[in-house]
């Protein structure tokens, strides 16, 4: 279902937002019929408790959101959205409570909460709905809301429907949305082409690697984004074991996020060239698959040493980097599901990224908190460089030892980057573990908007 803003009607019910601070001073001033059911029913302004208030006939005639206290609300995001189950099916305009500064991000949320994966089964139910409230963007916050879904239902579809092939599809459905020009190159043209390790990477699998490449605008700063488009990661030759292979349909989490951020871009028309680079592959296993040991020679002309196949994110991404580099973009920005490491070091809910400015960097990380969209700086640690140097090639993909492997990870990547004025790298988990509100379990948008909310200050648009 479409997440967007309810059409204007008088049949709205008014919605107050509550915090537990705020609740005995509203009901002061309520009639003594409304503080009696208020009270009998133990509505006490918490984080995700919702009151339907009745009128003489029984029908409601509004209803209450529990928002918490301050300091509840700093350890939830969406709080809003949280209410929103507890409501009954209808449309509902904020009549109050809801701080101006909060309106932004709290509306998101609601929209986000009506998020539901059908391609397979319907998962609708009925529908509450929330007018646009005077003061906020509303088209702007349909747009994130659209870019969320599509990021979501991508990383949500199964690698059986969701293979290099129909993400390739997926990018050419959003370059004819947008206008974009799009171009593939796909099967042994990678070799031609001099993109030898996403080939490397994906020609055991059925469905031929390729490297997508969009371009959208002619005018404006140079935008490069680059998406990690690992359709399914068995872990080749160093296959995963089972439990670890299971969540692996994600491993393209870096494209979807990339495309999602593309929509909001285009969508909104932003002043810059945008080019968007996806390597989409599958590591599969087979007689012709890359192996440990293999000392592959990459679009740069760096060699480097396989210690370990199911290190090939980084492998795919660094051809692609390699590329977008040549052209010498103002800001190149990449978003991968890339390391185990990133998980322990943060967990699921941040979204780590490595950046050698501190200005944007500050940019960012402040963007993303006003986004409910939260990161984390992590260092390009130069002392760890020699990690990633074995010795008999330029570089090691997976160093031995276990320490610092997302650091390892983003400072070898960086090696494929020499002429782009400002790089960025995301490490995402791209995965919501369990349902929070307006966060359902399964594909998830990390980085994105924090991106796009930064990308005006950073390119001085």
């Amino acid at each position: 279902m479409p997440l967007k803003f309810s059409a204007a009607t008088d049949a709205a019910l008014p919605l107050h937002v509550l915090s537990s601070d705020d609740l005995e001073n509203w009901l002061s001033d309520q009639p003594d019929t409304v503080q009696t059911w208020v009270k009998s029913s133990g509505f006490s302004g918490a984080i995700g408790s919702g009151l339907m208030i009745p009128g003489e006939n029984g029908a409601p005639v509004a209803a209450l959101a529990g928002y918490g206290s301050a300091a509840q609300r700093k350890r939830r995001r969406f709080v809003l959205a949280a209410a929103v189950p507890n409501l009954a099916p209808g449309v509902y305009r904020v009549e109050g409570g809801l701080p101006v500064d909060d309106l932004q991000t709290e509306t998101l949320g609601w929209l986000l909460q009506s998020y539901r994966f059908e391609r397979y089964k319907s998962q609708s139910g009925k529908a509450r709905d929330l007018q646009a409230p005077k003061g906020i963007n509303a088209r702007a916050i349909e747009v994130q809301a659209e870019a969320e879904s599509l990021t979501r239902d991508l990383i949500n579809t199964p690698a059986a429907d969701m293979g290099p092939d129909a993400l390739e599809a997926a990018a050419q459905d959003l370059a004819k949305q947008h206008g974009a020009a799009i171009k593939v190159t796909s099967g042994d043209t990678l070799l031609a082409q001099n993109l030898p390790m996403i080939h490397a990477v994906g020609r055991a699998a059925e469905q031929a690697p390729r490297l997508i490449d969009m371009r959208w605008g002619d005018a404006g700063p140079l935008l490069t984004l680059v998406g990690k488009g690992v359709c399914f990661d068995t872990g080749g030759l160093n296959l995963k074991p089972g439990a670890s292979m299971g969540l692996m349909k994600k491993d393209m989490g870096g494209a979807a996020n990339v495309l999602g951020l593309a929509h909001m871009i285009m969508q909104s028309g932003l002043a810059v060239q945008l080019r968007v680079l996806i390597p989409a592959v599958e590591n599969a296993v087979a007689g012709n698959s890359f192996r440990p040991g293999d000392v592959l020679t990459s679009r740069k002309g760096l060699t480097v040493e396989i210690n370990n196949t199911d290190a090939e994110g980084r492998l795919v991404l660094a051809d692609a980097l390699s590329l977008g580099d040549e052209e010498k973009p103002d800001l190149m920005i990449s978003i991968a599901t890339l390391t185990g490491a990133a998980r322990v070091a943060v967990g699921p809910d941040l979204a780590p990224f490595y950046c050698d400015d501190d200005t944007l960097a500050l940019e960012l990380a402040g963007q993303g908190t006003g986004a409910a969209d939260p990161l984390w700086r992590m260092p390009f640690w130069d002392p760890y460089e020699a990690m990633i140097e074995p010795g008999i090639a330029d570089l090691d993909n997976a160093p031995a030892g276990g320490f610092a492997g997302s650091i390892t990870a983003a400072l070898f990547l960086r090696r494929f980057v020499d002429q782009a004025q400002n790089y960025v790298h995301f490490d995402i988990y791209g995965w919501q573990p369990k349902p929070e509100p307006g966060r359902s379990k399964g594909g998830l948008g990390q980085g994105s908007r924090a991106i796009f909310a930064a990308l005006p200050k950073a390119l001085g648009l």
